[in-house]
């Protein structure tokens, strides 16, 4: 028992305590900047710790509920907790100045009651900072983990990347996250994205970015840093039997098919010789090409290293047009990104989303005319995507009451089908809001329509000064074992006519 007050030691404890606690609201009270600390960590403090749990947990996965609990609530969790510091440390009442705090404290020191209340003020000071602590790193952590989610780069800003977004969730790497490719490991391109995405929200924030969005084509880490960490060249061998399904105009809707052998070929590597499709980014020869505009379509010269370190280089008898403004020619290293330049924003041709719904079914292929009607239905020029899911429909629902009425009358979900149908195909590539149509992005996988992708070098007109060209012969890259064909004879020998 303590004789002089009666009271119990742990009762002693408890007013020290007390006393300390009512000191520290002291303290913050001398200051309206720790003040006004004090209540903004008050009030986030539990809203933080409980976002980032939910976050944690999985229960939410909100993009825009994540940007409150990291971007707006956690840094101003951080300025409350700087603002309590400030406060504490530089009072700004009218009648003290900085060195009133050390006096103030100088004088807590020289007292043992005020001492012991002291040392309570700091174990409370201790504990608070360590609970700010762990909350701060928690939600660093998952704020971190946030920022580098496929919702924030591809919902948070809707409008802007919803066709981004579309694209990759239909793509063959949709379960791959975005900052894979877009990043990959290191510091320095990790800075470089951060800084990157501030100038891109900034540009959202004050609608200037621009419709459609460009690719990103100069931003990209070389694809030996990201590609090939999944896909080796030198690992890829032999030809690969490849089948393209495509339905005609016609009232059938008749389903043709074109059957190709392509030469995969290889890297090389471990011994093995590169030859084939892959030999372009093999580690025995190397392929340099300049080319005058930014979208590297224009390919006008062409440097081939051999193994032994000899150079060839194939010039275009076209001389380079520079576009007024650029600030090409441009050289480069040809790496995967120079065929697969959309290996994951893929965008159709009306012509090919059309073939894919009716071969998936989600077109009745049995609706006469349905492939001609639709491809006219979705080449209007539209000012929004309500407006063309309204005028497709409108355009089938017309033209089918007029000259199969009989059918529709019978048969109506038919109809309703493939209008919906029809409608996906042009949802899933074409983006009114964002200016983006049919053929926007293009992509040089293969040669479509006879136009840029391989014949931007395979022309026969890159020539070398010895009169070598660089051939345009389809046979480099692929076999043409059937083309257009309804019953491809070569399917039925190898036992997959179906």
């Amino acid at each position: 028992m303590d004789a002089r007050k009666g009271r119990s030691e742990n009762e002693v404890k408890v007013s020290w305590i007390i006393e300390a606690i009512k000191a520290f609201v002291r303290l913050l009270s001398r200051s309206r900047v720790s003040q006004a600390g004090a209540v903004l960590v008050t009030v986030l403090f539990p809203a933080l710790l409980l976002g980032s749990v939910l976050d944690v947990s999985g229960v939410l996965g909100n993009p825009y509920f994540g940007f409150m609990v990291y971007l707006v609530m956690g840094p101003l969790f951080i300025v409350g907790l700087i603002a309590i510091a400030v406060g504490l440390l530089f009072f700004r009442r009218k009648d003290m100045g900085p060195s009133d705090t050390f006096l103030f404290f100088r004088k807590q020191f020289e007292s043992p009651e005020r001492y012991r209340r002291m040392q309570w003020v700091v174990m409370i000071i201790g504990a608070l900072t360590v609970l700010n602590v762990v909350v701060v790193a928690l939600f660093s952590y998952t704020g971190f983990h946030y920022t580098e989610s496929v919702a924030f780069c591809g919902e948070f800003c809707h409008s802007v990347m919803k066709p981004e977004y579309s694209a990759y969730s239909r793509s063959p790497h949709s379960r791959v996250k975005c900052v894979e490719c877009h990043i990959g490991e290191g510091a320095k391109w990790f800075a470089k994205s951060k800084l990157s995405g501030a100038r891109q929200f900034l540009a959202v924030a004050l609608k200037t970015y621009s419709r459609p969005i460009e690719t990103p084509i100069r931003g990209l880490r070389p694809a030996r840093d990201t590609c090939e960490e999944c896909h080796r060249p030198e690992f890829f061998f032999g030809e690969k039997l490849y089948v393209k399904n495509k339905f005609l105009p016609d009232e059938e809707n008749t389903e043709v098919k074109t059957v190709l052998l392509m030469k995969i070929g290889s890297g090389g590597g471990d011994g093995h010789h590169a030859h084939g499709i892959h030999w372009h980014v093999s580690e025995q020869a190397e392929i340099d090409y300049k080319h005058a505009d930014w979208k590297r379509e224009q390919i006008f010269e062409v440097t081939m290293t051999d193994e032994e370190g000899k150079k060839t280089v194939f010039r275009s008898s076209e001389e380079p047009e520079i576009a007024e403004g650029e600030k090409g020619p441009w050289t480069r290293t040809m790496d995967c990104v120079d065929c697969h330049n959309r290996p994951t924003h893929i965008y159709l041709s009306a012509d090919e989303a059309l073939d894919q719904k009716l071969f998936s079914g989600q077109i009745p292929r049995e609706l006469p005319f349905i492939k001609r009607q639709g491809l006219e239905a979705v080449a209007g020029d539209f000012e929004s995507t309500e407006q063309a899911m309204a005028e497709i429909e409108k355009a089938l629902r017309e033209w089918y009451g007029k000259n199969y009425s009989e059918l529709v009358s019978s048969r109506p979900e038919m109809l309703d089908k493939a209008v919906t149908g029809v409608q996906q195909a042009f949802a899933e590539n074409v983006f009114p809001e964002m200016r983006i149509t049919w053929g926007t992005y293009k992509s040089h996988l293969g040669h479509p329509d006879f136009m840029g992708g391989c014949f931007r070098c395979h022309d026969d007109e890159h020539t070398a000064e010895d009169g070598r060209t660089i051939s345009g012969d389809c046979d480099l890259c692929h076999v043409i074992l059937a083309e257009d064909e309804t019953n491809p004879e070569i399917l039925g020998l190898l036992g997959n006519a179906d």
